[in-house]
């Protein structure tokens, strides 16, 4: 019995240690390939300086640009974890997206503190369905993006909230935001974006319309 026991142990341990090895493989591919994604994106506009993975499923790479639009820009790619079984299954659970951040800091600091968050979808229930006490009846909405910022007084037509709002509406931006301190400004965006060079592309160039706005309002 104590035999088996310790055959049992053995096995579940080599097969964990397989499986971290093949799928942490997994995730190097797919990271190598989207790093082409963010080298064909930049081609002409910047460049890849280096990258190094941090842990199994994050790579990080730091790019430079010609101009003084980003300063100190890298990007971080979060893959799902699938070399860590519990971890892999509890992201699927949740549906979390891969993703790509890009963080830099901008030629000049911006004087405010903005969040532009996108919500996908909204619920409100009505009560329970006439006849069907065990079902509730719901409306669900598919909501605007969701802003937060530090100014005090809300303008009709400001330039960076309003070019915020289109990038997410038109690409597949999961967040922006704008600070003083660095990094001045983050985006993310779902890693399958990136799939479409012509989306991949259109991503930097939203990226730097929006740089390009928070620089309107500097003071």
């Amino acid at each position: 019995m104590g035999r088996l026991i310790v055959i049992d142990a053995v096995s579940t341990v080599a097969a964990l240690v397989l499986w971290y090895f093949l799928f942490a493989a997994y995730n190097r591919r797919k990271g190598t390939r989207a790093l082409r994604w963010v080298e064909s994106a930049c081609a002409a506009k910047g460049r890849l300086l280096e990258s190094h993975w941090l842990n199994s499923s994050r790579l990080y790479a730091r790019l430079q640009f010609p101009s003084r639009s980003f300063e100190n820009a890298r990007v971080t790619m979060k893959f799902r974890p699938r070399a860590l079984p519990v971890q892999w299954l509890l992201s699927c659970w949740r549906g979390q997206k891969e993703t790509l951040t890009f963080e830099a800091d901008l030629g000049g600091s911006p004087t405010f503190h903005l969040e532009v968050v996108r919500h996908h979808w909204s619920a409100h229930s009505r009560g329970v369905a006439a006849g069907r006490r065990d079902q509730r009846v719901w409306d669900v909405y598919e909501p605007g993006p969701v802003i937060l910022t530090t100014r005090t007084h809300w303008q009709q037509d400001p330039t960076p909230e309003i070019n915020a709002l289109m990038a997410v509406r038109q690409q597949d931006v999961l967040q922006v935001r704008f600070r003083p301190a660095s990094p001045q400004f983050t985006a993310t965006i779902a890693l399958d974006a990136l799939y479409d060079p012509r989306r991949a592309a259109g991503f930097l160039t939203t990226l730097r319309e929006l740089a390009a706005g928070a620089s309107a309002h500097r003071q």
